[in-house]
């Protein structure tokens, strides 16, 4: 991958570019640890739907980026091991000199790779996958085909949960949802956009996800009192929209 990777900064927020102004990635440099961007947040919100103080074990992330997500996962959620799928090295480089990387270990390992030959590999299973990768231009090519999303299904544990970021294509997800669909027997679903134009998809396997409107809130407290990680504004979104019009959120 050739794009050049630049580095932002703007009222104490330090941000992640690809050699053009889309945002890859953004640290609030006081609050390292915190997830800036309101879509990383989302794509967190799989924490709501297993409700298990010993989940997720072990993480799969495709796409490195600003490494909010790989930080929040280590240092919020220390029962967890995760593997990193990055294709372009310059992103760890950029990750480690300027977004506070943690150092690998035994539970952070990065592996130089594409995400999509990655997963079609075998390997283990993981209890969560996030898959969050762009180009320069904002497109995903492979990423967002049947056969990764099928591969991802394979990839997952009986009570893995799918997290996928459709940004750049928040008017037109209705195809990409589509191939989540069929690639999880129609156990997905995508949340309502954040005002940043991202819509996150999730999708499932395993024991069916039934949470009524009172219990999904008071896991949104506690997610918030035990990790930082504010979903409220999610939760106002789903409250408002189709999902929860019945008072419950199937998947």
């Amino acid at each position: 991958m050739s794009s050049s990777i630049d580095i932002s900064e703007e009222a104490g927020v330090r941000y992640l570019h690809f050699g053009s102004e889309w945002v890859q990635g953004a640290m609030r440099i006081r609050r390292p640890i915190d997830l800036e961007l309101a879509y990383t947040r989302e794509m967190m919100a799989g924490l709501l739907l297993r409700d298990s103080a010993r989940w997720p074990r072990r993480i799969l992330l495709i796409g490195l980026g600003a490494a909010s997500l790989s930080k929040f996962c280590y240092w919020k959620l220390p029962q967890s091991t995760q593997q990193v799928v990055e294709i372009n090295p310059g992103v760890v480089a950029a990750a480690r000199q300027f977004f506070k990387l943690p150092e690998e270990d035994a539970r952070l390992s990065i592996k130089i790779d594409d995400g999509a030959d990655f997963i079609c590999k075998k390997g283990p299973l993981y209890d969560y996958i996030l898959v969050d990768g762009y180009d320069e231009n904002a497109r995903v090519g492979a990423l967002d085909t049947l056969p990764f999303y099928q591969a991802c299904h394979a990839r997952l544990t009986e009570s893995g949960l799918l997290s996928v970021n459709l940004f750049g294509r928040s008017r037109r997800y209705g195809p990409s949802l589509q191939r989540i669909s069929e690639a999880f027997d129609q156990r997905s679903l995508a949340f309502p956009s954040c005002e940043s134009g991202n819509v996150v998809a999730f999708a499932a396997r395993g024991e069916a996800i039934d949470i009524d409107a009172a219990s999904l809130q008071a896991r949104v407290l506690a997610l918030r009192s035990e990790t930082g990680l504010d979903l409220r504004a999610t939760l106002k979104r789903l409250q408002q929209s189709s999902l929860l019009s019945e008072g419950r959120l199937r998947l």
